[in-house]
């Protein structure tokens, strides 16, 4: 049996005579009575209460009971959750109760009203079925008497009552005057005791105390909570009531500010929601997450015609297009990307490895702080390409910034966003761009970099290129700090000599020689003529260009470290095929060496020039360059003089540091050398390189010079075919110098055939691939009197 409103407040119905309390001394009560469980209710004396019926043995007692006298015996479930309840189930104080009232409902079901009359006491169960039949036993409340105690308590009741009353918004304002109008005091604790809200178990306690002093005491303990339950309630609901009032009194005043600017004819609202749209889904830390939000305020409140809208839209749109946490997968595959190495670039097995490593550890470890590499090495050889390659081997995305030329800081670090026309540095547009945060960056050009009054663009570099400090990059323009320790910046450059030392100590220097012939041999095969055939719409097997044909290109029309020229030189030919094939409907099957000399004229270079040099005080050096390796020739003339040493050719100062030197060594070892002495105060020692327009400096032709000055103060012959490279000092060493691969290389493109070289660059030689140096003899010395001993005829 349940009350259809047990979740709700209610005020049960108030008998027009109250004093008919339940005392009803009129009334007759059976010792045996049909007994009806109530779940979620007890009733008291006095009280009345509706209650819809619904448990068939509930339906046939009450049925029974309207029948006959009309009394029935209400007792409270102990567990309102049990459908069906047994004997032990029922509390064992009830109340009987006189069914006002019965009503059949439309729906089939049955309500009645009844009127709580006495407290009882189940003795014993007499019957179950067809309804619950028991044995009950009346028990008396003991009422104080003229106990101003208790009409005091019962003053409290009504107070308290009335305030809960008040703060009830469920319960009608009536009820409080219908309480103060209630004189009987049992009848009132009844009354409030049904009302209460407070659990069953505690009416039931309510109920089974026979002192009304007693249930008074402990009503006043529950009704103190729930007035403090009222009150709590009313103060959230209030509460609320004020946040709602604050929501519409905003939802007012943003209609209004919408009527305003439809007026004006200007809003933003679309792209403000636009721009909310694109941040729910975006991944960022939490201050780009704030500054987001605080600046698409700012963006909401501005009109669309003030200069400032269009800044703060862009830095906006700037925060959404960066990758904060978008990171593209690495491939690990480190079988995979040695291939895609090898395909894309013959050689340079040295930066491979390094990257290969880079790829294990990263594998190992799941997360490193990138390398900054940089490779160093003369133009064409292929670092800026490889830097793609690299990126396409670990499945990056790729991304190039050119720093030639670059003089202003803003351009590594942006402009303030306050200024007209202010933009990010190009790091933060090359992220924005590439839409990952951890792409491969090229940084070309690096030596390049230039400085004036706006600022020096390498020294803001210093902390784009360094991974303890790049995690943190400030950008100008975007005015929060980024993340750039997972991009992998490789920087490139053709000298080191002009790359500031704070900047080159954070670069890990891997240093790229140009190629051998062999390699551009290779080279050419594989990359440079399939890309001109297909530039110049001539199919992949129109003709054969065999190895002889290529090496003749290599040294006849080119002297280069690269093999930019050779391209040029490849794509000369394909043009001229090209128009053979349109004019005639064919091509030859092969391409020949007087064909080339037919294309491209006679040879640019020749050795033969070696030949014509076989006189005393003439001497071949190596040089290094920033575009390679390259030979020089060094010449030493006797004229009659005063014993001075004079120098031509734009030799820088270490250069004639070098040629005193090796005077001075010369005049104090002039006996050994079987020189006269008397020859140094007669005549003048004059020193020329070649090609004066050129500057030359470095300490590398050293020996060169002394050899010069040496053949022609004893008019012996240098060896053809010999080149050298080495520094001198007064005590008679030969040092290292650097450089040795592109020197080496340089040599074997020029015909030399012999190479003299300090004993302690032999390591440098044996790093060459053999193949590359096949056919040059190489000699090492300590000494320049093993120098004199080799070279001199």
């Amino acid at each position: 049996m349940d009350r259809n409103e047990d979740e709700l407040e209610f005020m049960p119905i108030i008998p027009l005579n109250e004093d008919d309390d339940g005392n009803d001394d009129g009334l007759t009560i059976p010792a045996e009575l049909p007994i009806i469980p109530l779940r979620n209710t007890v009733l008291f004396p006095g009280v009345v209460i509706p209650i819809t019926v619904g448990r068939d043995k509930s339906i046939k007692a009450v049925t029974e009971a309207y029948k006959s006298d009309k009394l029935i015996g209400v007792v409270a479930q102990k567990d309102s959750s049990v459908e069906e309840p047994m004997v032990n189930d029922l509390e064992s104080i009830g109340t009987v109760a006189k069914i006002v009232k019965l009503i059949k409902m439309p729906d089939g079901g049955t309500t009645i009203i009844i009127q709580g009359k006495k407290r009882f006491k189940l003795e014993k169960i007499t019957s179950e079925d067809p309804y619950f039949k028991a044995n009950i036993t009346l028990l008396e409340d003991i009422n104080p008497e003229n106990d101003e105690n208790f009409k005091a308590l019962v003053g409290s009741i009504k107070d308290l009552a009335g305030q809960i009353v008040g703060l009830s918004p469920n319960l009608p304002s009536e009820a409080a005057i219908i309480l103060k109008n209630i004189e009987n005091p049992s009848f009132l604790i009844h009354f409030v005791s049904s009302n209460l809200n407070s659990e069953i178990r505690q009416k039931q306690q309510l109920l089974e105390l026979n002192d009304i002093n007693s249930r008074a005491e402990l009503l006043m303990k529950l009704m103190h909570t729930e007035l403090q339950y009222a009150e709590l309630k009313n103060k959230v609901t209030n509460k609320t009531r004020a946040e709602l009032d604050k929501q519409q009194r905003e939802y007012f005043l943003q209609q209004q500010m919408k009527a305003i600017k439809d007026e004006l004819g200007s809003d933003n609202v679309a792209e403000v929601k636009e721009m909310q749209k694109r941040a729910e889904g975006k991944k960022w830390p939490e201050y780009a997450k704030l500054a987001f939000e605080k600046g698409i305020e700012r963006l909401e409140r501005m009109h669309p015609s003030t200069p400032d809208y269009s800044v703060v839209y862009n830095h906006l749109d700037l925060l959404l297009d960066l990758p904060w946490n978008d990171y593209t997968q690495d491939h690990y595959d480190l079988k995979k990307a040695r291939k895609i190495l090898d395909h894309d670039h013959y050689g340079m097995d040295r930066i491979k490895e390094r990257i290969l490593e880079y790829l294990a550890v990263l594998k190992l470890k799941g997360d490193m702080k990138s390398p900054i590499l940089c490779f160093v090495g003369p133009p064409g050889i292929g670092k800026t390409s490889l830097g793609k390659s690299i990126a396409s081997a670990i499945n990056r995305k790729y991304v190039r910034v050119s720093l030639g030329g670059l003089h202003d800081e803003s351009e590594i670090r942006g402009h303030r966003k306050t200024y007209i026309g202010a933009m990010p540095g190009r790091i933060i547009q090359s992220i924005r761009k590439t839409k990952t945060g951890n792409p491969v960056m090229i940084l070309d050009e690096i030596d390049k970099i230039g400085s004036d009054h706006r600022g020096d663009p390498s020294s803001a570099l210093l902390e784009v290129l360094d991974p303890e400090q790049n995690n943190t990059f400030y950008d100008n323009f975007l005015e929060l700090e980024y993340d750039l320790s997972k991009v992998l910046f490789i920087a490139t450059a053709n000298s080191l000599s002009s790359i500031q030392p704070a900047l080159r100590d954070r670069l890990e220097i891997i240093d790229l020689s140009g190629y051998a012939v062999e390699e551009k041999v290779e080279i050419a095969k594989r990359h440079l003529i399939p890309k001109q055939l297909e530039m110049h719409g001539l199919k992949k097997d129109a003709f054969k260009i065999s190895d002889s044909v290529i090496e003749k290109l290599i040294s006849d029309y080119t002297r280069e470290s690269g093999v930019r020229e050779l391209d040029r030189q490849l794509a000369s030919i394909m043009r001229y095929e090209a128009k053979e094939l349109v004019m005639k409907g064919k091509l030859k099957p092969s391409l020949s060496n007087n064909d080339v000399e037919k294309i491209l004229n006679k040879p640019r270079f020749s050795s033969e020039s070696y030949k014509m040099v076989n006189m005393p005080g003439v001497a071949v050096g190596l040089a290094y360059t920033s575009v390679g390796g390259d030979i020089l020739f060094i010449e030493a003339q006797l004229t009659d003089g005063k014993g001075d040493l004079k120098l031509t050719g734009n030799l820088g100062n270490v250069m004639k540091e070098s040629a005193s030197t090796a005077l001075t060594w010369i005049n104090a070892n002039a006996k050994k050398l079987k020189i006269d002495p008397a020859v140094f105060s007669q005549k003048v020692a004059h020193i020329h390189v070649p090609e004066g327009a050129i500057p030359k400096d470095g300490p590398s032709a050293g020996i060169t010079m002394m050899t010069a000055l040496a053949s022609a103060y004893t008019n012996r012959k240098v060896k053809p075919y010999l080149a050298m490279s080495g520094e001198i000092t007064l005590r008679g060493q030969v040092l290292p110098v650097g450089g040795i691969k592109e020197k080496i290389l340089a040599a074997k493109r020029s015909g030399i055939t012999e190479i003299i070289l300090s004993a302690q660059n032999q390591k440098d030689v044996e790093e060459i691939n053999p193949e590359f140096i096949k056919g040059v003899k190489f000699s090492y010395v300590k000494t320049m009197n093993q120098v004199l001993d080799k070279v001199l005829e």
